[in-house]
């Protein structure tokens, strides 16, 4: 029996902040904020497409750094997310695929936005690396 086809989604930390990323697409999730991300590529590491992935979304280059603990099912099953932590390079993130806003959330702020609910367990994991109230 095969595993489901892995999504790496991104928790990009800068100066004590996580990037949350409002999703445009499909029409059930549009609207909801994710931490950004996506499908990994034949013969592509979770690592490697998780670095393509935010190049090409966001416009950004990310070093992955510390893989969450835990996996989450997306799509009723039919996928698994895996989440890393990143730390941001170069660039200045920019909504370009997938998603309409993106914000700089610090740990007081990470409830007030709609996460998408595969997404808060980690988002949960990281506020609690996260320093400042």
């Amino acid at each position: 029996m095969s595993l489901p086809p892995l999504v790496v989604g991104s928790a990009v930390l800068s100066a004590g902040r996580l990037l949350a990323a409002r999703r445009t697409a499909p029409a059930a999730l549009a609207g909801r904020w994710e931490l950004p991300g996506g499908k990994l590529e034949p013969g592509e590491s979770a690592q490697g497409a998780l670095v393509r992935e935010l190049r090409e979304e966001l416009g950004v280059e990310v070093e992955p750094l510390e893989r969450v603990p835990g996996q989450w099912p997306v799509a009723g099953g039919a996928l698994v997310l895996q989440v890393w932590t990143a730390r941001l390079l170069s660039g200045d993130p920019q909504p370009l695929q997938d998603h309409d806003e993106l914000r700089w959330l610090g740990r007081a702020e990470l409830d007030s936005v709609d996460w998408l609910p595969q997404d808060r367990p980690a988002v949960h994991w990281v506020a609690s690396r996260l320093g400042g109230a």
